[in-house]
């Protein structure tokens, strides 16, 4: 006699049944929640992408086509193809504004880097008062123009209390920014002081990213201050010193108002920069085009600066492993 024999049926455990569905409801709630940060995330971003695509992108391409023309307000737009370029290259006051804008940046930012570390580092080895970095900052929150006034008094020849106290140390009153020699230096010393506050307080910041234990066992290897600033402090702040150079070579090639303010360009152009040149080409003698133009050779320059900054100090590595 046979008995046959029967097995249940197959089923998936109710658990994991459950599971299953929970896993697919949950995948379903984070991609619903994940499109609804995205809406959000758009819509924070879309006055600031909307500012950039009008006031910065178009302007940059609306500038590159018109540097191919002849424009100047009152007529049409005349294609010239490379005409303005070749008049740039030929012509001696645009080298010679590039020249200025040039001495201009390598004061303003050798000194200006150098001040700037020293008064990070003391803020960081010396003091954590906040009050003392409100302080340093002051000069910043003070727009350039505004500064660039008070030193044109200060420093007036006849009445300004910057000759008061050079004439009462006996040394003749000296001509800041009236004389071709002293202009684009006391111009760039200006700027130094109104942002070197600024650039500390960033430095200042990648200071406080370098762990504290390093210079901890360097004191107990004997190492000195200076010899910790230049075997820790600048080795590990290298990143954040290469994106402030960065930042402050592309602001100092850009120097106007101060100028502006101060000098209008003189004595004999000896402070008359290149944004200057192309604003007076612009709106003094309505040359869009050929300011248009300078604006582009500016723009490449700058870009050029920047690439060969970035990989010569390997602003994208670091040797804080």
């Amino acid at each position: 006699m046979t008995i046959a024999s029967s097995s249940p049926p197959s089923r998936l455990p109710t658990g994991g049944a459950a599971e299953a569905r929970s896993t697919t409801g949950t995948r379903q709630g984070v991609s619903g929640e994940d499109r609804g940060d995205g809406r959000l995330a758009a819509l924070f971003i879309a006055p600031a992408l909307l500012g950039f695509l009008v006031f910065l992108l178009w302007p940059t391409l609306r500038g590159i086509y018109l540097s191919f023309t002849r424009f100047n307000l009152l007529t049409p737009a005349e294609w010239v193809g490379l005409d303005n370029y070749v008049r740039m290259v030929n012509d001696p006051i645009f080298w010679d504004s590039l020249w200025v804008t040039v001495e201009y940046v390598f004061i303003n930012i050798g000194v200006q880097t150098v001040a700037a570390l020293a008064i990070a580092v003391l803020l960081q080895r010396l003091t954590r008062s906040a009050m003392l970095r409100g302080i340093v900052l002051t000069p910043y929150l003070m727009s350039n123009v505004v500064a660039g006034l008070v030193w044109l008094w200060i420093l007036d020849t006849q009445l300004g209390i910057g000759n008061e106290i050079v004439s009462g140390l006996g040394v003749d009153r000296i001509p800041f920014l009236a004389d071709e020699t002293w202009a684009i230096p006391t111009i760039a010393l200006i700027n130094v002081w109104r942002h070197v506050g600024y650039t500390a307080l960033l430095l200042f910041a990648g200071l406080q990213a370098i762990p504290g234990d390093m210079y901890e066992a360097a004191r107990v290897d004997g190492a000195s201050e200076w010899r910790m600033f230049w075997r820790i402090t600048m080795p590990l702040l290298r990143p954040v010193l290469a994106v402030v150079l960065i930042m402050t070579v592309i602001g100092s090639f850009q120097v106007f108002d101060t100028v502006a303010v101060t000098t209008a360009g003189g004595p004999a152009n000896a402070t008359n920069v290149l944004q200057y040149y192309i604003y007076g080409s612009a709106f003094g003698r309505f040359q869009f085009g050929y300011a248009s133009a300078m604006s582009v050779a500016l723009l490449v320059v700058l870009s050029a600066i920047t690439v060969l900054q970035y990989r010569l100090t390997r602003a994208g590595r670091t040797d804080l492993g």
